[in-house]
């Protein structure tokens, strides 16, 4: 094995002579520190398999709502059906996220990476041969829960994989993946319901992925590396049923409150999440003093880094509810634009964001650390602010290429923050909880959107009056558009103050030593 650099080469030589076996996973007997991933060629085209699983998962969350009216008229769906063709895919993406990067920890990460990627294809299969709208709810619930099999194991084959220091480039990559998907899928599905490819008109939004999950599955097979938790652990069943339970209390009345009105029994219900969510922790603190298995590893939270890069987290995963539900109803509705051109619209916050998250974590974190983070929220507020504006001074008149400067301001701003945002949570991660911290990672900030898809029904649709004429639709969807802005400005402010938690300085990319753990309970060496 060729050592990366000279305190790479002190550690290998401490494990020359153990034994080796190819395409497996050797335990090391005595370390005295955590032995890095083996620097295999094939990880670069792993890690490309992975990213395009995870791109293929961003997209897939976007893409449907841009079909949506195709849906409701080819398909004859009622208003509750539309609903749970996008609520029914959250719930279960998130209910099922942690759970999903514990499987991963005890089975396998490639081993779930692929059966979350079998059962996404052939979910997405379902959906686009769907016969009426029950089935295609069923299906898109069961593309959901294979979304949260697969995408854990995206930063955990990662965290496993690639030796430390070279991950702040791979954090990169995948914050340009992360920008790209944010807007690619309005973008591809205006362009493929448009087309009709076939006379399909919406179906080859799901139909498209038959093909990329197909190769997926078949290179994830020959190029990624397995890779499991050390310890022989076992699944907390009640863990997994007290984490499904909350996060549906709190996520389904958020999702459906205001078709519903917002009863009484949804706000005990969001209530009731908090009591679930408690007896969750005093629950897993006890299993992993009896056996050390539990679902949630808490001892993650006593990471600083961690810890405070999970709140982070969460307040943008609002932010980022709020404003690309609110944009999107504002171009379509209030501006009365195709979804082509509103699609083509975002091209250039896509643009930006992958461009910024590329140069942040390779070249600017290093330099300035922490400072970057901040100047990011600092400057996406600012492009809120700028878009604001704009919105304000020219009304209905507005064009696409007078938004194209606050998307692009907004874009960098995100840009500066997803990547290293990610690498800080992890960076300080040991790998044989990767699995669970990823899981984590996920179910926060999908928490964080469903908040704030939440709250458009308060600093949107709360400034639309119920009943108004057809001259009083865009001028009143502009008005919440701005409203709602004002919102996303504030959120971004606070994501600014909760940074100052975050370590000053990235991470040493090195492993840290852990003489806490036995030698046979260290995370086993990767070997080509």
């Amino acid at each position: 094995m060729t050592p990366n650099d000279s305190n790479t080469g002190k550690r290998r030589g401490e494990l020359r002579d153990q034994p080796r076996t190819t395409d497996s996973l050797t335990t090391t007997a005595t370390p005295t520190v955590l032995p890095e991933p083996s620097p295999d060629r094939a990880r670069w085209l792993a890690l490309a398999i992975v990213m395009t699983a995870a791109f293929m998962d961003l997209v897939d969350v976007t893409i449907v709502n841009i079909a949506i009216p195709s849906i409701q008229r080819s398909a004859h769906a009622s208003v509750s059906q539309i609903q749970w063709i996008t609520a029914g895919y959250a719930l279960a993406f998130a209910a099922a996220l942690i759970t999903g990067g514990r499987l991963g920890d005890i089975h396998g990460r490639k081993r779930l990476f692929l059966i979350g990627v079998g059962g996404f294809t052939l979910a997405s299969a379902l959906c686009g041969f769907a016969a009426n709208p029950e089935m295609l709810v069923a299906s898109r619930i069961l593309q959901g829960g294979m979304a949260a099999m697969m995408v854990p194991q995206v930063l955990s084959i990662v965290h496993a994989t690639f030796p430390a220091h070279e991950r702040g480039k791979v954090f990169g990559l995948f914050g340009a993946v992360v920008g790209l998907g944010a807007v690619s899928g309005p973008l591809l599905g205006a362009l493929l319901t448009e087309w009709n490819l076939s006379g399909l008109e919406w179906r080859p939004i799901f139909l498209i992925n038959l093909p990329v999950g197909v190769l997926a599955w078949i290179l994830g097979r020959r190029f990624i590396t397995e890779s499991k938790a050390p310890k022989a652990l076992k699944l907390d069943l009640v863990g997994v049923a007290l984490v499904s339970l909350g996060l549906l209390m709190l996520l389904y009345p958020l999702t459906r409150g205001r078709e519903l009105g917002w009863p009484l029994w949804g706000y005990l219900c969001m209530a009731g999440a908090v009591v679930v969510f408690a007896a969750l922790v005093s629950y897993e603190k006890r299993k992993a003093a009896r056996d050390g298995s539990p679902l949630v590893e808490l001892s993650l939270f006593r990471v600083k880094s961690f810890a405070a890069g999970i709140a982070v987290q969460t307040v943008f995963g609002v932010a980022l509810g709020i404003f690309f539900l609110v944009w999107t109803l504002y171009m379509q509705i209030g501006l009365g634009w195709s979804p082509l051109r509103a699609g083509l619209t975002g091209v250039p916050f896509s643009l930006a964001v992958s461009t910024a998250a590329g140069m942040s974590v390779q070249k600017l974190v290093p330099r300035f650390g922490r400072k970057v983070l901040q100047a990011g929220a600092l400057v996406m507020a600012a492009g809120v602010l700028l878009y604001l504006w704009e919105a304000h001074r020219y009304g209905l008149a507005i064009a696409s290429w007078q938004m194209a400067l606050p998307l692009v301001v907004m874009g960098a701003g995100m840009g500066l923050i997803v990547a290293p945002l990610t690498d800080a949570v992890l960076s300080e991660v040991p790998r044989e909880h990767a699995g669970s911290a990823s899981g984590l990672i996920n179910t926060v900030q999908q928490m964080g959107n469903a908040l704030g898809l939440g709250l458009v029904s308060v600093v949107f649709f709360g400034e639309i009056g119920d009943r108004l004429a057809p001259a009083q639709v865009g001028p009143a969807f502009v008005h919440a558009f701005q409203h709602a802005l004002w919102w996303v400005a504030g959120i971004m402010g606070a994501i600014f103050l909760l940074m100052s938690a975050l370590p000053k300085r990235p991470a040493p990319h090195e492993e840290a030593a852990e003489p806490d753990l036995p030698a046979l309970e260290r995370e086993p060496e990767l070997v080509p």
